[in-house]
């Protein structure tokens, strides 16, 4: 894959590949997954209330995505919000807001429609930053609906996350593209909105 395709990582201290082998969602290079938490919903709540406090006006719309966002789906332990604004790429009318208010930025990834990735403060939590109407970001949403409203989409992806979980991954990165047939494949199944 070209690099210009490719997520490019903010730098860190140290060695990269531990600090990605140390990110919460793996342990000794193990995806850890947990049955669904009811208190998920609370704390992206709480991360949606810092996030607005910090950007008001310019945080058009929070989301909450990923696993934790699917009531029944298991899902390592971080929460996902999806945070959409005027520009994503524009990051002097965001960044200093969302990183005074303690988050991190992790990545800049072109090959998505330019998201960028933030890590909170104190909860486990990914906040991804995206142009309001962005592709990237309707496939997001229509993907978490899916697995909200179809019990079988909802197995289908809680079993190939169980099958992935099993072996070792060099990254949540790796994990996460591993999952990419079924997640695809699910999308593909998805009425037409």
């Amino acid at each position: 894959m070209p690099s210009s395709d490719r997520t490019q990582p903010l730098p860190m201290r140290g060695d990269d590949t531990a600090a990605v082998r140390d990110s919460p969602a793996l342990a000794d290079g193990r995806v850890q997954l947990s049955d669904y938490d009811p208190k998920w919903p609370y704390l992206f709540g709480r991360e949606a209330d810092r996030v607005r406090g910090a950007l008001r006006a310019r945080a058009l719309r929070i989301e909450h995505v990923g696993s934790t966002a699917v009531p029944g789906l298991s899902a390592h332990p971080c929460v996902d919000i999806l945070l959409l604004v005027a520009d994503a790429t524009d990051e002097d009318r965001y960044r200093p807001a969302l990183e005074h208010a303690g988050y991190t930025l992790l990545a800049r990834e072109p090959q998505r429609g330019g998201r960028r990735t933030f890590r909170g403060p104190d909860v486990n939590a990914t906040l991804y930053v995206l142009t309001e109407g962005a592709p990237e970001a309707e496939r997001m949403l229509l993907f978490r609906d899916r697995l909200r409203t179809d019990e079988n989409e909802r197995a289908v992806y809680d079993r190939a996350k169980q099958d992935l979980a099993r072996y070792d991954w060099h990254s949540a990165r790796e994990y996460a593209e591993a999952k990419s047939d079924v997640v695809e494949a699910i999308l593909a199944r998805a009425p037409d909105t």
